[in-house]
């Protein structure tokens, strides 16, 4: 770990010193003042005030929905000035041309596009008069776009941007100019080489961004190495594997006498709220999921004047990310003082204190957001209080350290009820420092997300909001999984707690020892060096190589699930852990890989195959664990009762089936027909309007529909159910 973030920071400096520079000026070659740094600056916040990656991608991050606002600008620029050149010089339109005629004006854009007029000493980037040309068309077309240009209705409708969706001309002028920025960087060479900020991406072949040699050597040097990673894996398990830990299983609960603290019982609100939070993000889910077919509306009703996509799409991410937590943390509260049988004096009011600072934080982030959408704040109110535009961590500001105080009350709760068993020496005691690692972890490393500004450089800010994404969700909530799963059987006496630590240590260094310089990956292509894309190619590929062998962790949950009659009281909540384990194999294992390999992510970088491993790996993996672990505890808090089963096995199935259906028979085909189309064309056409509203497109995401009943159904039973626990329809009469 030492080693690895040393690595990691190191890159991180060089990220900050060969980030794209922003300019503080960009003017004509004769000499008029297009943008000022400034400029730049503000039109990345109005960019973030409107959804930044929740309408549209910048840089290949952010919604399915709307173009790649880069590639669609490169795309147009390169047109323009084509289409320019072949008028002056042979009367008609680039298309129109012989093949020898494009290509002579290809190298010629080429020349032009790609060359580097930043003047570091002075600050002013220098563009042709030509190029400025270009950007004054797109800029108007734009406005017109985001503004409320009639003739641009029919593609407002395509990509669900309702009018008016950027209100003031100023601040329009300001998002063009950093949507120049961002498109610049991806067509113009670093200084002193031939690959541009953007390592080439996106591809367009006018100005011939293609794969880098490095790119496609790093991609075959990561097949290999994930082949010997996982033949070094199954070389170990084959020579080091003991024969199988036959715990003698208690014949009656051991849990059984276990005594219900009141800061214990505290916590069956928060799985209240969690259910309820489903149902709301999955309504989000569906909404969001309907503006790809109708664009601005729900079945003809005018959806988008108070909820537009951004809004919705926002809000479906948020929601998961906030039941996921409140789930796994609920459990945390209520395993400590089980664990050590320590009641810490005024518990209860601590976690009844929290539980209101979540309330406050989810209600009070969401109603932000919407405000900022709706152009209601200020810029720098918005980065407070609204939409910071970055997926994943949208909340403003304010919210996010709020949650971040909130994640160390949690740890201060947690540790307190603890410490009695920390202290005392027992066999659990190593798997208990191992929990309270994983909890410090989740709580600190929220903290990268305030490491980043209010008008910090994009590629920056992408940087740290990685290490949220992928260390803090993907990274350690993985450790804190694999140690409560672990800490659940041991306290049932299934599994000893020295095997269970042994387990925990190997799955956790296997896991980060490519996990933490994985997170690379996601940073090939957003303005970093070279070894970025070599680090995370090598890494990301030995991410999966531990998903390989899941199935022994799904064959051991089985097992233990069968091993006494009275384990059968928690059979769904087990099976729900062997769901985590399924979905860690085809979401985050098989879907994972499909687009990390460099040239891999090349082209589907922003398409509809990230779709695919961000639902089969968010929910399917961490959604699941958090229904299981919430099921673990609701059974805990009262073995007494005998549970309705039928209705928690409508719930599983149809969830599972409902997800694997979304992804099979939607969002994979949409991904790899626009691989297709980016491979052939480019990325701008891939996301463009003229492709995605092709009559066999459309009916792929109508399809849809099927899946997204299938698991709604599931949802909705898995509510009833848990509130049925309290009001009894869900337990058997005696």
């Amino acid at each position: 770990m030492v080693i690895s973030f040393g690595v990691l920071l190191y890159y991180g400096e060089e990220i900050y010193r060969k980030a794209p520079p922003e300019p503080d000026k960009v003017v004509t070659q004769s000499g008029e003042t297009l943008f000022s740094g400034q400029d730049i600056k503000n039109g990345q916040n109005v960019w973030q005030s409107i959804g930044g990656q929740e309408l549209g991608t910048v840089w290949g991050h952010g919604a399915y929905k709307a173009p790649d606002w880069t590639a669609d600008w490169l795309h147009k620029e390169a047109v323009f000035i084509l289409n320019k050149w072949a008028e002056a010089d042979y009367g008609k339109g680039y298309a129109a041309l012989n093949d020898e005629n494009k290509a002579a004006l290809k190298a010629r854009l080429k020349d032009l596009i790609r060359k580097n007029r930043y003047d570091v000493k002075t600050g002013v980037l220098t563009i042709p008069d030509v190029q400025a040309e270009a950007v004054k068309a797109i800029s108007k077309e734009y406005t017109g776009l985001f503004m409320d240009g009639p003739q641009y209705q029919k593609l407002r409708e395509d990509y669900s941007i309702p009018p008016g969706t950027v209100k003031d001309p100023e601040r329009m002028h300001e998002m063009n100019a950093f949507f120049f920025w961002a498109t610049w960087a991806t067509s113009t060479d670093r200084p002193g080489m031939e690959i541009t900020y953007t390592n080439n991406w996106p591809p367009e072949k006018l100005i011939d961004n293609k794969p880098t040699s490095s790119l496609i050597i790093w991609t075959g040097f990561s097949v290999i190495l994930l082949l010997a990673g996982i033949g070094l894996l199954a070389w170990y398990y084959a020579s080091n594997r003991e024969e199988e830990d036959f715990t003698e299983v208690p014949k009656v609960n051991p849990l059984s006498g276990q005594q219900i603290t009141p800061s214990m019982r505290a916590t069956l609100k928060y799985f209240w709220v969690v259910s309820l939070l489903i149902l709301v993000q999955i309504a989000m889910g569906v909404i969001t999921a309907h503006y790809g077919v109708e664009g601005l509306g729900f079945y003809g009703l005018p959806l988008d004047k108070v909820l537009p996509y951004s809004v919705s799409r926002t809000w479906h991410l948020q929601l998961a990310i906030f039941w996921i937590a409140t789930s796994w943390l609920a459990t945390g509260l209520f395993m400590a003082p089980a664990v050590s049988g320590h009641e810490p004096k005024y518990q209860k009011l601590g976690v009844n204190i929290l539980f209101i600072a979540l309330l406050v934080i989810v209600v009070g982030s969401l109603v932000g957001q919407w405000l900022g959408i709706m152009q209601r704040l200020g810029l720098v109110e918005n980065f407070w209080f609204g939409h910071q535009g970055y997926e994943y961590v949208d909340l403003g500001r304010f919210w996010q350290i709020f949650l971040f105080a909130g994640l160390f009350i949690w740890l201060f709760l947690l540790g307190r009820a603890l410490w009695p068993a920390l202290t005392k020496k027992s066999e659990n005691r190593q798997l208990l420092i191992l929990f309270l690692i994983s909890s410090i972890a989740i709580a600190a490393f929220y903290g990268a997300g305030l490491m980043w500004g209010r008008q910090t450089n994009l590629s920056i800010a992408e940087y740290w909001r990685w290490w949220v994404v992928h260390l803090w969700v993907e990274g350690f909530f993985e450790v804190f999984a694999t140690v409560v799963i672990a800490f659940l059987f041991v306290r049932m006496q299934l599994i000893k707690p020295k095997l269970a630590t042994a387990t925990v240590l190997f799955s956790t260094i296997i896991f980060l020892s490519g996990g933490i310089l994985g997170t690379f990956h996601h940073l090939y292509f957003a303005g970093t060096p070279t070894a970025v894309l070599a680090i995370g190619a090598t890494f990301s590929a030995l991410e999966v190589v531990p998903l390989v062998l899941i199935g022994f962790e799904a064959y051991h949950n089985i097992r233990l699930s069968k091993a006494s009659s009275w384990i059968q009281t928690y059979k769904w909540p087990i099976n729900f852990f062997v769901a985590v384990a399924f979905w860690n194999l085809v979401g985050a294992g098989i879907f994972g890989f499909l687009i990390n390999p460099p040239i891999a992510l090349y082209y589907m970088q922003g398409l509809n195959t990230t779709a695919v491993h961000a639902h089969a790996a968010l929910f399917g993996v961490y959604g699941m664990l958090g229904i299981g672990l919430m099921l673990f505890v609701l059974r805990d808090m009262n073995l007494q009762p005998q549970w309705k089963e039928k209705q928690l096995k409508f719930a599983f199935w149809t969830l599972n089936i409902g997800l694997l259906l979304m992804v099979l028979i939607s969002l994979l085909p949409v991904g790899l027909m626009q691989t297709w189309a980016s491979v052939k064309y480019g990325l701008w056409y891939a996301r463009s309007a003229q492709f995605l509203n092709h009559p066999p497109m459309q009916t792929i995401r109508w399809l849809r529909v099927i899946g997204d009943t299938v698991f709604t159904a599931g949802a909705l039973v898995l509510v009833w159910f848990v509130f049925g626990l309290k009001t009894g329809w869900s337990i058997k009469k005696k």
